[in-house]
């Protein structure tokens, strides 16, 4: 286990699950890049928590709908950082309609912030770990979705299951390089994104997941941390849902089910 990272970049780590995996990094001592999109106020926020820590941070703006820009984002972090050891991709976005209903616009939003924007960011990333020939972690925030569809998110299920297929791909292409890639799997988590920041997951009652609440953005953050330490080097292409064992429900929500509620987003 001779692989040390001391830089790690992490996308859309102005709040939620990104703030918390920048500053479980920064704590397992990593310099760590933030970017953000449109919540600059949140980003200086997460670069004051993990400059809490001891260690340096950067940050920069990125759209990752913009394809031909956002690889130089993750390129000029590299370079204020010195390298870059650790690359996580929590960027991602969605939107609630039936299939029926998705408008192609939205469709290609959402599959090219969460999937081609993605790509780009990887890549440019494990470019710098293979140059650097240190090794190296990649790690993307998919969704319990990558491995089970939700009515209502054909577009969200569809690039998450694509994520996934690419970080399978990048594991056993980048494998001779001591790089490893893998996936966090997150369920529900009290984040921005559903409606939750700030709230204690602990006072929330879920009965359909069978540790009955939904998650912490630290829990995910701690999984992540775990999977960029040098005790994960022997993890690759691995999919680690973190979801409170909401994933284990499938068959037996069949015979509890008892209205078409479910049809609706």
């Amino acid at each position: 286990m001779t692989f040390q990272p001391s830089r790690a970049i992490v996308t859309a780590a102005d709040s939620g699950i990104g703030r918390a995996t920048a500053v479980a990094l920064a704590a397992a001592g990593m310099d760590v890049g933030v970017t953000w999109h449109a919540d600059r106020q949140g980003a200086e926020r997460t670069v004051t928590e993990v400059r809490a820590t001891g260690q340096r941070a950067e940050s920069a703006q990125i759209d990752t709908t913009e394809l031909s820009s956002c690889a130089g984002v993750i390129e000029d972090l590299a370079r204020r950082l010195g390298g870059v050891d650790v690359f996580v991709n929590n960027a991602g976005t969605g939107v609630s309609s039936l299939l029926l209903d998705t408008s192609v616009e939205d469709w290609r939003r959402v599959v090219a912030t969460d999937l081609d924007g993605a790509f780009v960011c990887i890549q440019r990333a494990a470019r710098w770990m293979v140059e650097a020939g240190r090794g190296g972690r990649l790690i993307a925030v998919t969704s319990v979705h990558e491995h089970q569809p939700r009515v209502g998110s054909a577009a969200y299920d569809a690039a998450k299951h694509g994520l996934g297929g690419l970080m399978k791909t990048a594991a056993l292409e980048l494998g001779q390089y001591g790089i490893t890639a893998n996936c966090v799997a997150p369920g529900e988590i009290a984040t921005a994104m559903t409606g939750q920041e700030d709230e204690d997951p602990h006072d929330t009652h879920r009965p359909g997941v069978p540790l009955g609440r939904p998650g912490d953005a630290r829990e995910i953050a701690a999984v992540i941390a775990f999977l960029a330490s040098p005790q994960a080097s022997y993890v690759t292409g691995a999919s680690w849902a973190v979801d409170g064992g909401m994933l284990q429900m499938g068959p037996q929500a069949g015979s509890h089910i008892t209205s078409d509620e479910w049809r609706t987003p």
